[in-house]
């Protein structure tokens, strides 16, 4: 077992929120004995090694959204062996930056389903994003093999980018994933040329 980390967000990037954020994270890596010797390196390697394959197991977190990238490991506090196992048990302090959906943020995302009721969109590591009809001003519905929101001048289609408004977000516990709701209602969104 990789060990337990209590995640804490730490800050944003300014006052303003915005989708990246840099937080600072502690938790704790277990590294099993037959991993330790007698070299620091070769302990640091294996926290390092252990803390990454932790971190890339928990996709994303409610209150950080997607844990993108691990930038510095700040501390490595002291180890203690636990009595059962042997294993070592240390304490860690590091910063990542994750990427949480906020309302009223303009993000970009590919057109990957159309439905008669609206698109589905993937932006960065979300999934689910959704385009109601309703929500896109002046384009209709058109069936098909390959169906279609048409308007005079664009159209949405599966691979179209689309600049789009984010009116809400949804955080689903037992997927560890967030949905969101889009809009095209302001200016400059819509099909990216």
């Amino acid at each position: 077992m990789l060990g337990t980390f209590f995640w804490r967000y730490a800050a944003i990037f300014g006052k303003r929120k915005t989708m990246f954020l840099k937080t600072e994270l502690q938790g704790n890596v277990v590294i099993p004995a037959e991993s330790l010797d007698a070299k620091g390196l070769m302990l640091q390697k294996a926290i390092f090694v252990r803390l990454l394959d932790d971190f890339a197991k928990r996709k994303a977190t409610k209150d950080l959204g997607y844990l993108l990238a691990l930038k510095t490991v700040e501390k490595i506090g002291e180890g203690k062996v636990r009595q059962h196992t042997g294993d070592v048990l240390f304490p860690v302090t590091f910063s990542a930056i994750s990427f949480k959906l906020f309302r009223g943020e303009i993000l970009e995302g590919v057109v990957h389903k159309v439905l008669k009721q609206g698109v589905m969109l993937r932006c960065g590591p979300i999934e689910n994003v959704y385009l109601s009809s309703s929500k896109m001003p002046d384009f209709n519905y058109v069936p098909g093999e390959n169906p279609v929101f048409y308007n005079n001048v664009s159209k949405i289609e599966k691979g179209v980018t689309l600049r789009v408004i984010v009116i809400g977000a949804k955080w689903l516990e037992a997927e560890r994933e967030f949905q969101a709701l889009v809009g095209l209602h302001a200016d400059y969104l819509g099909p990216v040329p």
